[in-house]
């Protein structure tokens, strides 16, 4: 997939909304993994998106230039389909070109005749047997991660009455939307893409309130799909700060469904994840983050988790720096 950069994709410095590279990184997703489950003769069927690995955003992407996203898929299992994406923006006037992410996805085939039906994937062929082991350990990570972060999905933002700057009142948000038909797949139910838009809108607005600078996504930990969402429906994607370093805000973001057209069902949680924000200077420069006064005992909880995130994606990125050095 390819398209220039308009400036409704953007904010008002010019960088691009981190949700509008989210939502071209699951269209081209879905287009692979969707072509790849009806390559066999079988029932036909549309893929739908169950979990973003940690996604980090290499490069802003300003207004003006092409962004270039391809996908591969690198790993089936019986039901699930592994998709790595890669976006490149393009500046058409010089020629230059960067990375600016790289996503892997994850995703199940749904019947068309029956979307609670999960079809079985195709299997593919694998260049060297290491490539299928490393894809099946991938796989069992992110299934029994995916299950932890379901059993966490109980919390509810609540409205605090005139809280005070930089606490985690002050700057939570909330957005409610109405699933309509061009949100949806042919199956009736949400894109990933549109539901993670909306939740880099929600965390964009908490971080620009915390700040109240210039503010750019920085990185997403995995957006787990824990249930669809119908076409009707009235989802509530609510955000609220979590943690703060010197440079970088950590932002929860979860979204809630509330069947409005279906009275059998109440309202549940249907989607989290949790966002990464850097604010900027008006010459793009890093600028620091005012820190976030934690008042309950609850939020200093989640402090101190947004704290050992932090620091473990720190200490990654600084042994892939060691080994990409030594190479």
């Amino acid at each position: 997939l390819g398209r220039i950069m308009r400036p409704d994709d953007a904010n008002v410095a010019g960088n691009v909304h981190g949700g509008t590279i989210l939502k071209m990184i699951e269209e081209a997703g879905a287009i692979i993994s969707t072509r790849h489950c009806n390559s066999q003769a079988g029932e036909p069927c549309v893929a739908a998106l169950a979990r973003v690995e940690r996604t980090d955003f290499l490069s802003p992407v300003c207004i003006g230039e092409v962004a270039n996203v391809s996908a591969e898929i690198t790993y089936t299992s019986r039901h699930s389909v592994e998709v790595q994406v890669n976006v490149m923006s393009e500046n058409i006037l010089t020629g230059a070109k960067k990375v600016t992410n790289k996503a892997t996805l994850w995703y199940v085939p749904l019947s068309l005749k029956n979307v609670n039906k999960v079809l079985e994937v195709p299997p593919i062929q694998y260049v060297r047997k290491e490539q299928e082991d490393e894809g099946r350990k991938r796989y069992e990570e992110q299934k029994l991660d995916r299950l932890e972060t379901k059993q966490r999905n109980g919390d509810v933002i609540f409205p605090v009455i005139n809280p005070e700057p930089h606490t985690v009142g002050y700057s939570q948000s909330s957005l409610i939307h109405l699933v309509g038909p061009s949100d949806c797949t042919l199956l009736g139910f949400v894109h990933g893409g549109v539901t993670m838009k909306l939740m880099d809108e929600v965390a964009g607005i908490v971080a620009a309130r915390h700040c109240k600078t210039n503010i750019v996504t920085a990185s997403v930990d995995a957006i787990n799909f824990h249930e669809k969402i119908k076409k009707g429906s009235v989802i509530t994607i609510s955000g609220r700060m979590t943690f703060t370093s010197n440079k970088s805000m950590e932002i929860e973001v979860f979204v809630d469904a509330d069947p409005f057209v279906d009275e059998s069902r109440g309202r549940y949680r249907a989607v989290s994840a949790f966002f990464t924000y850097v604010s900027l200077s008006k010459e793009g420069k890093p600028l620091p983050v005012p820190q976030l006064l934690t008042e309950t005992e609850e939020e200093k909880r989640r402090f101190e988790e947004g704290k050992g995130r932090y620091l473990q994606t720190k200490a990654k990125r600084q042994a892939q720096l060691q080994q990409a050095a030594q190479q």
